[in-house]
């Protein structure tokens, strides 16, 4: 890179580790802060990192403060801010439902329409709704929203979403998704220093394209080779291999990691023996 960069992360909550991993996996080996350090450097890389609330790096990276940040999409379109999305991270993930308490009659996001709802993300609750030609009014709710409709504040929810325990242990339940979140990492609109940033998204890209596939290696007679090559879901060609054994290739493939459980026991159905797969630490398109 050329001069350093300054990079935002998170200095606490469910973006910190996972932000932190992502770097160290890519090779960046930054210094660990203590507990109140809100600045580290990177060994190895020119890089200068600033720990911030994952819902102040929009502002952040919009008024030039730092070049680049990791934040949740969701905080970049509720903040409005003018950032160039660089990349998706793939950790993080949530969604942006809407919920209403179990005894409602309500089943779908249009019978919002006259409704009060609480939300913490007003302006994007106010935009999905919009699209969808609900008129609701919004409750601006800041902490708990799930206890809004318990007090009498408001008819219904707009929520952040993981694993929706957190709507059934507070007797809720979701009638729709608004918007899919997941962490980014953002820049500057109209950044100069292009080459930085080409660097930064190759380096961490090439991680989470390998998070998502696994390398795999078999044998398989040659007579049965076109059996195997069709069930491997693959882009392109497998690279083939002869072995000392005559009449026996090797395959060797990338393939996503979602669909090993599945793929394994055709493989050996179609005649694959000594199946292995291994972890994928970079790949770049």
């Amino acid at each position: 890179m050329t001069g350093r960069m300054t990079l935002a992360l998170p200095s606490k909550g469910r973006l910190r580790e996972p932000s932190w991993a992502l770097l160290e996996a890519s090779g960046v080996s930054p210094q660990e802060p203590g507990e109140r350090v809100l600045q580290a450097h990177c060994r190895n890389a020119d890089i200068d990192l600033l720990f911030v609330r994952a819902d102040d790096v929009p502002e952040y990276v919009q008024d030039g403060v730092v070049d680049c940040g990791i934040t949740g999409l969701d905080l970049v379109l509720e903040r409005e801010c003018s950032v160039e999305v660089l990349l998706r991270l793939g950790f993080g993930t949530c969604s942006l439902q809407a919920a209403v308490s179990s005894e409602d009659a309500a089943t779908c996001i249009e019978d919002l329409g006259g409704r009060r709802v609480a939300t913490s993300h007003p302006r994007v609750a106010a935009k999905a709704l919009t699209e969808r030609g609900v008129a609701a009014e919004i409750v601006s709710v800041a902490g708990s929203v799930e206890i809004a409709p318990r007090l009498g504040l408001a008819d219904a929810i707009i929520d952040l979403v993981s694993t929706g325990s957190t709507l059934r242990t507070n007797g809720l339940r979701s009638i729709g998704v608004l918007f899919e979140s997941e962490a980014v990492l953002i820049g500057r609109v109209n950044s100069k220093d292009f080459e930085a940033r080409r660097v930064l998204t190759t380096v961490l890209g090439s991680v989470i394209n390998a998070r998502a596939n696994r390398y795999l290696l078999c044998n398989v007679a040659k007579d049965r080779l076109g059996e195997v090559t069709a069930v491997l879901p693959t882009v392109g060609s497998p690279t083939v291999m002869d072995l000392a054994t005559p009449g026996v290739v090797a395959v060797h493939a990338l393939v996503p990691a979602a669909d090993i459980w599945s793929l394994l026991p055709k493989l050996e159905a179609a005649g694959a023996s000594s199946i292995i797969t291994l972890p994928v630490e970079r790949l770049v398109p």
